[in-house]
């Protein structure tokens, strides 16, 4: 596994306070959201990262585990646990497992404890937590809409797990317990799954507010009357005002995204008019726009 540099991600010094980390991570979330950049790999990627930055810089434990142990900070107890044992059984070895002078040496550590290192019994009956597992989890947008239940299957072993509604595109939650085997008799890793949601065709998402661009006829628009549109969640009828111009915006106060974890709390729904100017008029009708024209 690569080192990957969390502050240099979301552009920040080590230094960095809370409050600069979240504004680091709105700022660049606003810039690289998928509903912005739909056809941008690239920006689908950064955006990623930038989620995976911000999940570990803004949480004081993980990052603290970070900042000491680099690309090993999810192995940052087993690390101390070896150490602080290596550290009683014998003063010799003190400086050779100790801070920062070792912190870059993990991964060969462990691969020294796991071949056996030392050689006595004691060493081995050491516990240590498993390996955490990722995965990767697709959902539409209506799947992400609604509060709903999947079932996953992890290492031939089935568990059914709940998808709050709101959930995030990028966004990760841990399912306690559910990684790789403890070594020893040590605890299980954790299962974190991360979520990839796709595009709505007509509807796009950011934050918890919803966009759509709905089409409407001169006759219509002119003249008023009622029309029907396509939601997450059906369809529903909208009152069009006269003489509604083209490229206007309206706000259907929460009937957008639901918050994540907040039950009944809804984002907005914004919806803009194109106006369709009407093709292949009749002679008849050309006559009638122009006496209007004259009027």
């Amino acid at each position: 596994m690569n080192f990957v540099d969390y502050y240099k991600i979301l552009g920040i010094a080590k230094t960095a306070t809370p409050k600069d980390i979240k504004n680091a991570y709105r700022k660049l979330a606003r810039k690289y959201h998928p509903d912005l950049n739909p056809n941008d790999k690239e920006a689908k990627s950064k955006f990623q990262q930038i989620n995976e930055a911000n999940e570990v810089l803004s949480d004081p434990d993980k990052r603290k585990k970070y900042d000491q142990y680099g690309k090993d900070w999810q192995h940052a107890d087993q690390f101390e646990q070896a150490n602080q044992y290596r550290g009683q059984s014998s003063n010799s070895n003190e400086s050779r497992f100790s801070g920062s002078q070792y912190a870059g040496k993990f991964s060969d550590f462990f691969e020294s404890m796991f071949g056996g290192y030392g050689g006595d019994e004691q060493s081995r009956q050491i516990k240590f937590r498993g390996e955490d597992y990722m995965a990767e989890i697709h959902l539409n947008l209506i799947d992400a809409y609604e509060t709903h239940k999947q079932m996953l299957n992890v290492n031939g072993k089935k568990i059914r797990i709940t998808v709050p509604a709101g959930i995030e595109n990028g966004q990760s939650i841990k399912i306690t317990g559910h990684g790789g085997p403890g070594i020893n008799g040590g605890p299980k890793g954790d299962l974190y799954l991360r979520f990839s949601i796709e595009n709505h065709p007509s509807i796009k998402r950011l934050g918890n507010n919803l966009y759509s661009t709905v089409e409407i006829d001169l006759f219509t628009a002119v003249l008023g009357g009622e029309i029907t549109i396509g939601t997450l969640t059906g369809k529903v009828k909208l009152k069009v005002k006269p003489e509604t111009q083209n490229g206007t915006k309206i706000k259907l106060r929460g009937k957008g995204f639901p918050v994540y974890k907040a039950e009944g709390k809804f984002g907005d729904f914004f919806i803009t008019y194109v106006v369709k100017i009407p093709t292949n008029l009749t002679e008849k009708q050309k006559e009638l726009f122009s006496e209007l024209a004259e009027s």
